[in-house]
C-alpha cells in the first residue's frame, strides 16, 4: 500500500512539473534593465552600472516587481505587460510609471515627483532631474578606458575601466555606505 502511495505521489510531483514548467514567468522588467546593462560601453562601464543599481536598490525593486506583480499577470492574462516602453510598478505606495523616450528614462512616482535620467551624447554625460529641476550630473565617460562617477562627496571621481578599478570604487563606496549606518545607529 505504501508503496502505491509512493509511486502516485512521484507521478504526481513529475505531472505537475512539466505541466507547470512556465510558472515562473521571464521577469521581464529585471531582464530588460539588465539587457540595457548589457549594452551601455563595455565590461567594466557594465560593472560600474550593475553595482551601482545594486547599491541604489533597482534590481531588487525590479525583481520583486516582477515576482509579485508583473509575472502574475503574465501567468494569469498570458500577455506580457512590457511590450511597450511604458511600465507600471505597483508598489505598497502606489504605481510608479516608468517611460522611455529618446534622451532616457522618466519615473513618475505616486507622490507626483517625476525623476528624469537623461544621457547627452555629445558630452557623453548621465544626469537626472527631479521635477524638471536643475539636472545633477552623475556618471560621464572620459574615454575607452575611464569614466567620471559622482562620488560619495558629491564630487566626480575618476574610475578606471579595469577590475582593480572598478573594484576600488566598490570598496570606496562601501566603506561610506557602512560608516553611513554606523551614524544612525
Amino acid at each position: 500500500m505504501k508503496k502505491k502511495k509512493l509511486i502516485l505521489g512521484v507521478s504526481m510531483m513529475l505531472l505537475c512539473a512539466v505541466s507547470f514548467q512556465s510558472c515562473i514567468g521571464s521577469f521581464s522588467l529585471t531582464n530588460k534593465v539588465l539587457t540595457w546593462n548589457r549594452h551601455v560601453n563595455n565590461k567594466f562601464v557594465n560593472e560600474l552600472v550593475f553595482f551601482a543599481f545594486w547599491f541604489l536598490p533597482v534590481y531588487e525593486v525590479t525583481a520583486i516587481a516582477d515576482l509579485l506583480v508583473i509575472n502574475s499577470i503574465e501567468f494569469w492574462s498570458g500577455n506580457v505587460p512590457l511590450e511597450s516602453n511604458n511600465r507600471i510598478i505597483e508598489t505598497e505606495d502606489g504605481n510608479y510609471l516608468i517611460a522611455v523616450n529618446e534622451k532616457g528614462y522618466t519615473v513618475d512616482s505616486p507622490d507626483g515627483n517625476v525623476l528624469h535620467f537623461s544621457y547627452d551624447s555629445k558630452s557623453q554625460m548621465w544626469s537626472f532631474s527631479v521635477n524638471d529641476g536643475e539636472a545633477y550630473d552623475f556618471l560621464q565617460y572620459s574615454d575607452d578606458d575611464h569614466v567620471k562617477i559622482i562620488g560619495t562627496n558629491g564630487e566626480f571621481v575618476d574610475v578606471e575601466l579595469s577590475k582593480d578599478g572598478i573594484d576600488s570604487f566598490k570598496a570606496n563606496l562601501q566603506q561610506t555606505w557602512m560608516a553611513l549606518n554606523n551614524n544612525k545607529e
